[in-house]
C-alpha cells in the first residue's frame, strides 16, 4: 500500500536517507526543512520546526495535495555540547526548542490528518535519552523529554488508531557531528569537556551509517504493529539492556569513566 509520508529534517543525515529509502519503495514522500530541495521522487517543502505556523502550513499543503497524510517522521534536530553549568541558558532553550518542541509542533499539526488515516508517528530520539551523556546534558535532556512525550502520546492516540514510536540511534556518522554547537567557555570543566567531546566525535565518525539507522526508521514507519521504543544498533541494544538491569549509580559511574575523566 502506497503511503503519504512527511519527514521533518529530511534534507540531510538520517532524515534524507529515510526519505530516499521510502521513496524508492514507492511511497509519496515529502521532506520539510529550511534549506532542502526536491530530489528524485522526494518533494521538498520549505519550513522551520520552530515556527508553528510554518509547520501547520507545510502539513496542510501535503494533505491538500494528497488528500491524506499517513506517516509523520520527525528527524529535525541538532546538538550542543559543553558543561551544564557553563552552557548559556539561551543555548539550552534553543536545544529544547528544536529537538523537543519542534517535534511537538509537527505532531500536533499532523494529528488531525493522522486520526483520519489511522496513521503513524515515528520520531528519531537517541540512546542518550536513556543513557545521558556527560557534557551533552541538555541534548540528553531534550531526547529524554521526547521519549516521555511520545510514550504518553501513544496512550492518548491509541483509541483513534494512531500509533507512535521512537527510534534511538547510538553513534552515527552524519553531518550532525560537524554541526554540533560547542560551548566557548567551560571554565573549570574545560579540559574534561574538550576530552569528552573529542571522544564523542571519534565514536560518531566510526559509528553506524545514516542509511543503517534510516532502515530502522523506515521499517518502524511501515510495520503493522510497533513497539514504543526501538534502539538502532546491536551494541546499543546491549547498552540499553544494561541500563535497565544495572543500578543507576553504577551506570552513571561507567559513563563517567568513559566521558568525564
Amino acid at each position: 500500500m502506497q503511503r503519504v509520508i512527511l519527514i521533518t529534517g529530511g534534507s540531510s543525515g538520517i532524515g534524507a536517507a529515510a526519505a530516499m529509502r521510502l521513496a524508492a519503495q514507492g511511497h509519496r514522500v515529502y521532506e520539510l526543512s529550511r534549506s532542502g530541495q526536491s530530489a528524485g521522487s522526494v518533494t521538498h517543502i520549505s519550513g522551520d520546526v520552530t515556527d508553528e505556523q510554518s509547520v501547520q502550513a507545510a502539513i496542510g499543503e501535503v494533505a491538500a495535495r494528497e488528500g491524506r497524510l499517513d506517516v509523520l517522521i520527525c528527524c529535525a534536530g541538532f546538538g550542543i555540547s559543553g558543561a551544564a553549568e557553563t552552557t548559556a541558558l539561551s543555548d539550552a532553550k534553543r536545544q529544547l526548542e528544536v529537538n523537543y518542541f519542534g517535534t511537538v509542533s509537527a505532531v500536533t499539526a499532523a494529528l488531525p490528518h493522522l486520526r483520519v488515516s489511522r496513521g503513524r508517528i515515528v520520531a528519531v530520539s537517541s540512546v542518550a535519552a536513556i543513557l545521558p551523556v556527560p557534557f551533552q546534558a541538555h541534548y540528553s535532556a531534550a531526547k529524554a523529554a521526547l521519549n516521555a512525550f511520545l510514550l504518553a502520546l501513544a496512550s492518548e492516540t491509541a483509541p483513534y488508531g494512531v500509533t507512535v514510536c521512537a527510534v534511538m540511534p547510538g553513534d552515527t556518522k552524519t553531518g550532525f557531528t560537524g554541526a554540533r554547537q560547542k560551548s566557548g567557555n567551560d571554565g573549570v570543566y574545560a579540559e574534561a569537556a574538550a576530552r569528552s567531546v573529542r571522544r564523542m566525535e571519534r565514536d560518531e565518525a566510526r559509528g553506524m551509517s545514516s542509511e543503517a539507522v534510516a532502515g530502522v526508521v523506515a521499517r518502524a514507519a511501515l510495520k503493522r504493529r510497533v513497539r514504543p521504543l526501538y534502539i538502532a544498533g546491536a551494541a546499543y541494544r546491549v547498552f540499553g539492556l544494561l541500563a535497565k538491569l544495572l543500578p543507576a549509580g553504577l551506570v552513571r559511574r561507567m559513563e563517567g569513566r568513559m566521558y568525564a575523566k
